[in-house]
């Protein structure tokens, strides 16, 4: 199939892009591996957001909220109201595979659903791929047991449980709160000497208070050394210890997928796990793949949020309007 340009995710970075695309009468495929913001569907089921629902809106749509802090539920059906707004057309459970430049300034992208391989051709590509769906692994025995998780859903099957929580900022904080209050008893494991600063302001004195009071078990400046079917081997201060483990939780981050941008030849920050790009534009350093979104931060994936990445869409829109006279 022929369309003016190949949209890879469609979280809020590419619905941004699909809305401005269409505004401008740019021909598009959307193609999405899961579902609808599908990095938004895998947070947490009682997530609350930092951010207040304005900083969340897409394409002048308003985002109408009673609450302060907007949740899980209510920006998936603002996205969905969004979608069917501007009638977007999204392939949904599409995974592409590859990227590859041919010619000059064109693209062939190749997706896979239902066990068949289809292509997409195109003379612009925009990567909005998130940054929520590869974890930061800790690569120590026992990761990939199957009662360890690197993804944190709800509190209830975690009742009367003994879990661990490998991490010290939100995600982890947020994580060992609602454990403990739903009745399972926590234990903080954490590398550093004390949780991060960026823990939401209402999220950390709750969280600092229940470790002081000695409701939730901590250990800093302690690292995991491995994992059993029955409990967790740690290194720390006193030494090597074991704490038992019906469950345990790596909320280490995320990062990008950095697979299809190495099929297309685009340059990559191996340090950061970044692509190499023009900021002006979101360009990476093949001509005409463009970027957008969280995808942009690689392994540094809190530096951009939705508040921020939602705009990149539009910019990278912008510039390939440009390049198709289509301004």
């Amino acid at each position: 199939m022929n369309v003016d340009v190949v949209i890879v995710g469609a979280g809020p970075a590419g619905l941004a892009a699909a809305i401005a695309a269409k505004r401008r009468g740019i021909s598009t495929a959307v193609l999405e591996k899961g579902a609808l913001v599908n990095s938004l569907l895998h947070f947490p089921t009682e997530m609350v957001f930092f951010t207040t629902p304005e900083l969340l809106e897409i394409g002048g749509f308003p985002f109408a909220s009673p609450y302060e802090k907007p949740t899980r539920a209510e920006s998936l059906r603002y996205y969905r109201k969004v979608t069917d707004a501007c009638e977007l057309k999204i392939e949904f459970n599409e995974p592409v595979t590859s990227v590859k430049p041919y010619g000059r300034g064109s693209f062939t992208v190749t997706s896979a659903s239902d066990g068949r391989a289809r292509e997409w051709h195109a003379p612009a590509v925009v990567l909005a791929q998130g940054a929520y769906d590869v974890p930061n692994r800790l690569d120590v025995p026992g990761e990939d047991l199957p009662h360890v998780s690197h993804f944190y859903r709800e509190p209830h099957p975690y009742y009367r449980r003994r879990v661990v929580i490998v991490g010290g900022k939100n995600s982890a904080a947020e994580a060992a709160l609602e454990l403990y209050r739903t009745g399972a008893h926590v234990l903080i494991v954490h590398r550093r000497a004390a949780l991060g600063d960026s823990i939401k302001y209402w999220v950390k004195p709750d969280i600092e208070n229940r470790i002081k009071e000695g409701a939730i078990a901590a250990r800093f400046n302690t690292r995991v050394v491995q994992i059993t079917n029955d409990d967790v081997e740690l290194e720390g201060p006193d030494g090597r210890v074991r704490e038992r483990a019906d469950a345990v939780l790596l909320m280490t981050g995320y990062r990008s997928d950095t697979t299809l941008l190495k099929t297309a030849g685009a340059a990559i920050n191996e340090t950061e796990g970044a692509p190499i790009h023009n900021p002006e534009t979101f360009e990476s350093s093949v001509p005409n793949l463009f970027l957008a979104g969280a995808f942009i931060a690689g392994k540094q994936s809190g530096k951009i949020f939705i508040e921020n990445g939602r705009f990149h869409g539009e910019v990278v829109i912008k510039e390939i309007a440009r390049r198709l006279g289509k301004a």
